[in-house]
């Protein structure tokens, strides 16, 4: 009799109808499995996960379903038909009923929009949306957006020149898009060419998960028309802000940069090209970057050939977790600038700013910095018309270090209880428990068969993007690009790790480090979370000795994407976590402790957080919702 994997997707699609109708249980499944197989089509990819698994793992404890139901939703018919489009490499061409149907993480494809409205508008609960040739020509009036996507999950927005050649126009974005996942947006050719007017944009994007804002020649050649950023992806995750030829040749453009970025989490900024050639430009930056981690900038070109432009950074990246801006030929052949630098860069752990050429071949110029941070580079700096005051040196950061040697908290920004040391781990201890739930966006294994067929490597990125639709620059392609160099990076030492796309794949590499006879855990639970808790009942996996795990942490790619990984000298525990006043159960966690932290980076949040260094402290953390680790069964 033929295999199953030996038919042609053509000949198994006909078969996988004709067997459709019936329902049969899983062959094998036994009666403790934890599975509910009873009826399910034997074809589907689930069926075919559930066979493997009681091929693979040697014991009978019962199958997770939190794992299980993470498997591919596709019907028996829907793996054969995007099968067969994967070997044709004809998935572009379905791909969204094949994200559909997948539960996969794309995006729309927006349709450029033609519609004209001459009267103002004011937008809420606004989803999806191309904005083409939108306020075009305007003579006054305002537009205002205002819960516009809000808490989204996709929203995904383009604005092409908006308010190009208007005169007087005013738009307003208010509470725009809070609380979104994945957000793309983009704003090209915006105010181009208008005359006076304002563009405001306020409470955008707060509490995001991995923005990708592009503002490309926003407000070029605009004449005196004023922009304000204030509370602008505040509290926001993992994301990028580019900014290219923002108010080149503009005349006396004012923009306002306020709230920028604060208490955000590894936020990039682009400035390229800003206010280039501009006449009279005004640029304030007021607590940017404040109370982040990492942030990291990048002024280039910024206010190139500009004439009497003013810029102000005040409280910039104060208070910050490291971080890195550089300022590559800011101000550059221009004539009268004034730049003020008050309170930047007083990161709360030393960053590093490189400033290159920076006011080069300028005339009259002005820069001052005042109360400035540490650990500067400064390349083919302008001689003439700098002052530097209160310069802050290398010993100003003895204050940080003696709190680190102490083993005491140290950095207000990593959230309370996300690392803790195994000490804690004791009944009626009680302890913050950091927000573990799951912040991505709901997405499902693909089946092996499928998987296989799509490429999965940095050198076929051109064709990942030309599968998912990912245009240049785009959120898609930063996507697709990040998860692939992050699995393609070496391990650190001691280190075993391997990204995969499908349950049987991380079945065989937590098999093949950890034996047949495994089991997997996480977390039963979010409850507790940004809470206190009490430690209850605590139970040391393997008599709580130093044990091997596995443990799988999810990536942000289209398809439910795992970097797994293993490193020696762990222990992990189960612990009932209590209600404090109540002594009532709440959940169930399972926390790791990471016994050998010499390989770590001192920059790492657990030293920023609980003190002390590298290879000095052991380190514990909760799984949190959705990731998992393997061990083997007791």
């Amino acid at each position: 009799m033929h295999k199953l994997e030996d038919m042609t997707p053509l000949f198994l699609l006909f078969f996988l109808y004709f067997v459709s109708s019936f329902s049969v249980g899983v062959a094998g499944a036994g009666e403790n499995s934890g599975d509910s197989t009873v009826g399910e089509n034997p074809f589907t990819p689930k069926a075919s996960l559930i066979r493997y698994w009681n091929k693979q793992i040697s014991n009978n404890l019962p199958k997770p379903s939190f794992l299980l139901n993470k498997a591919s939703p596709l019907s028996a018919v829907e793996s054969a038909t995007f099968t067969k489009l994967a070997d044709q490499n004809a998935l572009s061409t379905q791909l969204s009923s094949f994200c559909s149907s997948a539960n996969l993480l794309c995006f729309p494809d927006l349709s450029p929009s033609l519609e004209k409205h001459d009267e103002n508008v004011n937008f809420a609960s606004y989803l999806n949306k191309n904005f083409t040739n939108y306020g075009t020509s305007r003579l006054g009036g305002l537009d205002s957006f205002k819960n516009y996507s809000d808490g989204d999950n996709l929203p995904v927005d383009s604005f092409r020149r908006y308010s190009r050649d208007s005169t007087g126009h005013g738009d307003k974005f208010a509470n725009y898009a809070p609380d979104a996942n994945v957000v793309d947006q983009s704003f090209n050719t915006y105010g181009t060419d208008a005359t006076g007017g304002t563009g405001e944009f306020k409470n955008y994007n707060h509490f995001v998960n991995v923005p990708n804002l592009r503002f490309t020649s926003y407000s070029a050649d605009g004449n005196g028309r004023l922009q304000s950023f204030s509370s602008y992806t505040e509290d926001a995750n993992a994301g990028d802000q580019s900014f290219s030829n923002y108010g080149k040749n503009g005349n006396g453009a004012a923009n306002d940069f306020s709230g920028y970025g604060k208490d955000s989490n590894v936020m990039g900024s682009t400035f390229s090209g800003y206010g280039e050639t501009a006449n009279g430009a005004s640029d304030t930056f007021t607590s940017y970057g404040s109370d982040g981690n990492v942030p990291e900038n990048n002024f280039r070109n910024y206010g190139d050939g500009g004439n009497s432009a003013i810029d102000t950074f005040m409280n910039y990246r104060d208070q910050s977790n490291v971080g890195d801006d550089s300022f590559q030929s800011y101000a550059k052949n221009s004539n009268g600038a004034k730049a003020n630098f008050v309170n930047y860069g007083q990161s709360f752990n030393e960053g590093t700013d490189k400033f290159s050429g920076y006011g080069d071949g300028a005339l009259g110029q002005s820069i001052g910095f005042k109360i400035y941070g540490v650990n500067n580079t400064f390349k083919d700096y302008a001689k003439k018309g700098v002052t530097f005051g209160r310069y802050i040196n290398d010993s100003s950061t003895k204050l940080a270090s003696s709190l680190a040697s102490s083993g005491k908290p140290v950095n207000r920004w990593v959230e309370p209880g996300k690392f803790f040391r195994e000490r804690m781990l004791k009944t009626g201890t009680v302890m913050p428990m950091p927000d573990i739930r799951d912040k991505m966006p709901k997405r499902s294994f693909l089946p092996r068969v499928i998987l296989s067929k799509i490429p999965f490597s940095t050198s076929k990125l051109s064709e990942l993007k030309q599968i998912f639709h990912a245009s240049e620059n785009s959120s898609m392609e930063s996507i697709l690009a990040d998860a692939l160099s992050e699995c393609e990076r070496a391990p650190t030492r001691d280190e075993t790790k391997r990204c995969v796309g499908s349950v049987e794949d991380m079945i065989d590499f937590a098999t093949s480090v950890l034996g047949r006879n495994v089991v997997i855990r996480t977390t039963e639970s979010t409850q507790g979370s940004k809470q206190n808790v009490m430690i209850g009942r605590v139970n040391g996996i393997n008599g709580g000795k130093v044990t091997k795990s596995v443990s799988c942490h999810q990536s942000l790619f289209p398809y439910l994407l795992y970097y797994c990984h293993s490193v020696p000298k762990v222990r992990v525990y189960e612990a009932d976590l209590l209600d404090p006043k109540t002594k009532a159960k709440i959940n169930h966690g399972v926390a790791i402790c990471h016994l050998d932290t010499s390989a770590w980076s001192a920059g790492h949040g657990a030293f920023m957080a609980l003190g002390s260094g590298p290879g000095k402290i052991e380190v514990c953390h909760w799984i949190f919702e959705n990731d998992m680790t393997w061990t083997i069964a007791d």
